[in-house]
């Protein structure tokens, strides 16, 4: 089990997404790096940056990082700490998060729609991670 903002905890999803057969079926099509963004709010004094090259079903690289010029993503999701252990954990529905903006996302929303199943797909990769989170 990781902490969730940590480089451990960022080669657990890799690990879950590459071994994920319906992630990689549902993302068969999907090229298109993102940074999943840990708000800045209670203990968390600056923003903490995962990022994620996925690429046709994979993802090929993770990296933590708290300068968000490290990469160039194309997409973003970001929330709270309190708000990713709700998705994480299950108790609440990422596509449900994003429709009601706790869970926010930038880059290219008519790629995203076309490509709806990956990242549902995806979000459903993010529940399985063992994920210890700051309190």
């Amino acid at each position: 089990m990781a902490l969730y903002g940590t480089q451990e905890s960022a080669d657990l999803v890799m690990e879950k997404a590459n071994a994920d057969k319906a992630y990689e079926e549902a993302g068969k099509n999907w090229e298109g790096a993102f940074y999943l963004i840990i708000e800045k709010a209670g203990a968390i004094t600056e923003p903490i940056y995962t990022y994620l090259d996925l690429w046709h079903g994979k993802c090929r690289k993770a990296v933590m990082t708290k300068n968000q010029d490290d990469f160039k993503p194309e997409f973003s999701m970001s929330a709270t700490m309190e708000t990713w252990e709700k998705m994480m954990t299950g108790k609440a529905d990422g596509m449900q998060l994003m429709a009601t903006r706790k869970l926010k996302i930038k880059g290219s929303m008519a790629y995203i729609g076309r490509n709806v199943k990956a990242t549902s797909a995806f979000t459903n990769v993010l529940s399985t991670v063992p994920t210890e989170f700051p309190k």
